[in-house]
């Protein structure tokens, strides 16, 4: 029987795809555990054909979602391009660096296959096939269309250049996930301390909302005046978190960042964000 559609691999987004999806007789999937019993038990839920070899889910297929770990993707690509039908679309949709993207990029390629780069913006659970996904590459029109066809909503092409959707993926985990990363760290130190509520409710007198490019603008104009100032302060509270004993990785690594545009001697700082971004640029290379 041929399918609409191939799926190499079958976590969490495989799972949640074919079942919002309702691809029951439609997909094919190729999963490294497909015989523990757990998988089997997942892959009968949603109906997808479970193959043992990946050469039976490839078979004539022309579209494939490859969603594996990230540290998988070349490999997944690279295995897949021994079987890969002639112009069939493969959507990488693993969190990978757009390097990472380019490279298997090359590989799909090569053996006659559409390469495009997905970038899963949220989530997947509970949005399911309404999760944002952010398409590149100079098939990602046709790629839209195919995932239309199979259900997804949300969908928008940002470019003819493989990585550039993923490049917007890395990027905002910097904040994201650093933020994240950041919270761990404050509330860690403060609930140690006996002052959980106290820096909780100077955080929530302190914080003003406001759109990411002024605040941004504001944050950078801060580091380049006061920012060898301010990494001596940081110094200060890497020595009371590693006194309370519950580490101090990212404000080691937020001393580092403020003292290395600090020390740049951006007295001045150009006006908007976009100015304070090439002032900086220009005058690390002027130093480099």
């Amino acid at each position: 029987m041929k399918h609409e559609v191939g799926i190499i691999g079958f976590g969490e987004a495989g799972r949640t795809f074919s079942l919002a999806g309702q691809w029951r007789g439609t997909a094919a999937v190729y999963e490294a555990l497909h015989g523990e019993p757990a998988m089997q038990a997942a892959m009968g839920e949603a109906g997808v054909a479970a193959c043992a070899k990946m050469a039976d889910v490839l078979a004539g297929v022309p579209l494939i979602l490859s969603l594996v770990t990230a540290d998988q993707a070349v490999a997944a690509a690279r295995d897949a391009s021994r079987d890969i039908a002639p112009g069939a679309i493969f959507c990488d949709m693993n969190s990978a660096a757009p390097q990472t993207k380019q490279a298997a990029a090359a590989i799909i390629e090569a053996a006659g296959g559409h390469y495009v780069d997905v970038a899963i913006m949220a989530p997947v659970s509970p949005q399911g096939l309404g999760v944002p996904l952010l398409l590149s590459g100079s098939d990602a029109e046709a790629a839209a269309t195919a995932l239309a066809g199979l259900g997804f909503t949300n969908l928008r092409v940002v470019g003819g250049d493989v990585g550039r959707a993923s490049a917007i993926k890395m990027i905002r985990s910097v904040m994201v996930k650093g933020m994240e990363a950041l919270t761990a760290e404050c509330v860690l130190a403060a609930r140690e301390a006996g002052v959980l509520d106290e820096v909780l409710a100077s955080l929530d007198a302190s914080e003003k909302p406001r759109p990411w490019a002024e605040r941004a603008d504001y944050n950078l104009d801060r580091m380049m005046v006061h920012g060898v100032r301010r990494a001596a302060e940081m110094e200060e509270v890497v020595g009371t978190l590693e006194g309370l004993g519950t580490g101090a990785a990212m404000t080691r690594g937020t001393v580092e960042r403020q003292r290395t545009i600090g020390t740049l001697g951006l007295k001045t700082p150009a006006a908007g964000l976009a100015g304070k971004i090439d002032q900086i640029r220009d005058e690390r290379m002027r130093k480099a």
